[in-house]
């Protein structure tokens, strides 16, 4: 996993007050021959990551591994605030230096990223493209984030029909994506943790083959994050992994010296 390094500036850094349950796994799956996602754990400055290359496109693990890369350089934050503000320059550090490998190349170059901020009480959610994140809080899974795709558009707009949308022949087109413009274009959505809260952030190579009640269901049965993340993976395998399939989970079990009783929830363990 990346080391982070010191980033001068702003008040003294400290670290998150939070009691974290961490887990990743990612697997190139049965057809494509690279994997071009990245993930970032960094627990230590509250950091975590999944960052998909663009698929068809040339260098897209060049452009996921500089999303990942630039966030990984981004040291303890003096508040939520802080945090927030280098996350979202370091993913336009890593926007103009995609878009200097595309011009190079002469041929477009992208990545999504689905990005979460850990800084107890607060979390905040930066995502471009279509991997998502999701939060599992009392026995419910939200999708916190909102696929950037033609398809979604189309959803919204009411031309199609869920049922519609899952035979559209557009269904993966990404209408956002890091490195494609001038300016990265990332949503945001933010909101205070509760000790049991889990998250999950996955590239569409999972949420093409899994829905969500099973993430809810292999969240709820696996003994701790990393289990959970290989349910989910193992599962994308046995139907066919035509993609990338990255997972990070993150549960927050509490500020410093709650008990398991505090951070009781599916699937919740201890440190």
């Amino acid at each position: 996993m990346p080391e982070t390094a010191p980033q001068g500036g702003g008040e003294t850094p400290r670290a998150p007050a939070a009691r974290l349950d961490l887990g990743a796994a990612s697997h190139v799956g049965h057809v494509r021959s690279l994997n071009e996602d990245r993930f970032l754990v960094a627990p230590e400055s509250g950091l975590f990551a999944v960052a998909d290359g663009m698929g068809g496109h040339a260098a897209g693990d060049v452009a996921s591994s500089a999303v990942v890369q630039a966030l990984a350089t981004i040291a303890p934050a003096a508040s939520a605030g802080d945090l927030l503000a280098r996350m979202k320059a370091g993913i336009a550090t890593a926007n103009a230096e995609i878009q200097k490998v595309a011009l190079a190349r002469g041929t477009v170059v992208g990545t999504t990223v689905a990005a979460l901020l850990i800084f107890a009480p607060h979390f905040a959610c930066l995502w471009s493209g279509d991997s998502r994140i999701y939060r599992v809080r009392a026995g419910r899974i939200v999708q916190l984030s909102r696929d950037h795709t033609e398809i979604q558009s189309l959803l919204d707009r009411g031309v199609l029909t869920p049922e519609e949308a899952s035979a559209w022949p557009g269904r993966n087109v990404v209408t956002r994506a890091i490195g494609v413009q001038e300016r990265p274009d990332v949503e945001l959505d933010h909101g205070l943790l509760e000790p049991g809260d889990l998250f999950i952030l996955c590239s569409d190579g999972l949420t093409q083959h899994v829905g969500d009640r099973e993430i809810l269901g292999l969240c709820t049965d696996a003994p701790d994050a990393q289990g959970a993340c290989d349910a989910l993976v193992s599962l994308t395998l046995a139907r066919g992994a035509n993609d990338n399939v990255t997972v990070v989970a993150v549960r927050y079990l509490g500020p410093p010296g709650a008990g398991p009783r505090d951070a009781a929830g599916p699937g919740a363990s201890g440190s």
